[in-house]
């Protein structure tokens, strides 16, 4: 199903995005589009992986709740206001980074909205959220950079309006307080999760973009995943160096070929296509994901170091 959107902006937003674009040159534009990465899935599973699996699995599973409540909320918002991206309808904007590379840029189900800005609410969740835990200067003066390098390059490379990266500033702040004021009352974490849980649900009843599927996919395959976890494993962080790199690239390899691994059986016309099966299909492949690597995997790690473990101690 193709998606239309909506276009709304301030002529200063137009004129500020295409007076960067056209001053900073390449090198410039380069050296900034580069901090979007900090927003992006790959930096969140390795701040998520170093967390839950190595340091601290407690904080792991507070930031974790509160960057997903952020993704879950930017993307229903989107599907609400439906605005277009800057460069779809501004001959003076390029697209410098795409948020889909394989998918059309003019693709709003594959690129998703625009408003809020979904990279500068997930960096303002996560190094927020860190910064609370931690509270240390170093950790919150990080909070305060990168959430603003992220948005500036969003703005930068053509993917957002000025006004979608101070409006996703504030949500991920929003969800990092509210998340932090509910488990500061709520210690039962079915409840918990039950809670945040609910305030996605509704976008089931009017989102259409990839983006909401996958964010709510991942927050249930992690709620989970954890519980499982708790229940079941209650493995311990370490602060072996060498068990440490090993969780982390065992992680991220079970995320790769599990991800590849799901898409098998459906046509890539299919997957695309934005249909009703597609997006719950989507959905469906995020949440096994999630549910492995927070649930099932901690298992395979845990057995593992137990029996080398043993080994070294005979």
């Amino acid at each position: 199903m193709e998606l239309t959107g909506n276009t709304f902006f301030f002529p200063w937003e137009v004129s500020l995005e295409e007076w960067l674009q056209a001053n900073l040159g390449s090198t410039g534009t380069g050296i900034i589009s580069f901090f979007s990465a900090f927003g992006e899935e790959m930096i969140l599973i390795l701040v998520m992986g170093l967390l839950y699996w190595v340091l601290d699995k407690k904080m792991g599973k507070r930031v974790g709740l509160s960057v997903l409540a952020a993704m879950t909320w930017n993307a229903q918002f989107k599907n609400i206001f439906l605005r277009r991206r800057p460069y779809m309808d501004h001959e003076g904007i390029q697209i410098l980074r795409v948020v889909e590379p394989s998918a059309d840029p003019m693709d709003l189900a594959a690129q998703g909205y625009s408003f809020p800005s979904g990279h500068s609410a997930n960096a303002s969740s996560v190094y927020a959220s860190l910064a609370a835990e931690l509270k240390k200067k170093w950790m919150t003066a990080l909070a305060v950079v990168l959430p603003l390098l992220v948005g500036c390059s969003r703005v930068v490379v053509g993917a957002h309006y000025p006004t979608d990266v101070m409006v996703g500033w504030v949500l991920g702040l929003l969800a990092v307080l509210i998340v932090r004021l509910l488990s500061g009352r709520i210690r039962n974490e079915l409840a918990l999760n039950g809670i945040v849980l609910l305030t996605a649900v509704p976008g089931f009843f009017f989102c259409r973009s990839e983006d909401y599927f996958s964010s709510v996919g991942l927050m249930i395959g992690f709620m989970l995943g954890s519980m499982l976890e708790e229940k079941k494993v209650n493995f311990e962080n370490t602060r072996n160096v060498l068990f440490g790199i090993l969780r982390l690239v065992g992680g991220f390899a079970i995320y790769f070929l599990l991800n590849t691994a799901l898409k098998m059986p459906f046509s890539k016309d299919f997957l695309s296509g934005g249909s009703t099966g597609a997006l719950l299909v989507r959905a469906a492949r995020y949440a096994i994901v999630a549910f492995v690597e927070f649930g099932i995997y901690p298992m395979i790690f845990a057995k593992a170091e137990g029996a080398l473990s043993g080994k070294k101690g005979r």
